[in-house]
């Protein structure tokens, strides 16, 4: 019983971990793709902005698609 108790911490703690991964992640991705979408477009900062926005939009949602699963 002890070791089916630790197994299932063990994966819900893998799926937090994830879920919080998911939201760095996919803010960073998006931060350095407007980025570069500001270098060669000659928009700054907006293409960063927009890029901080959408990136946290989906790693909301990626947060709360993989939190349901606990």
């Amino acid at each position: 019983m002890k070791r089916d108790d630790d197994k299932n911490v063990t994966r819900r703690s893998a799926i937090a971990y994830a879920a919080g991964l998911s939201v760095v992640f996919s803010v960073l991705t998006f931060l350095g793709l407007g980025l570069l979408l500001d270098r060669w477009l000659g928009t700054s900062p907006w293409m960063v902005a927009i890029g901080i926005v959408v990136g946290s939009a989906i790693g909301l949602y990626e947060f709360i698609r993989v939190t349901t699963k606990l």
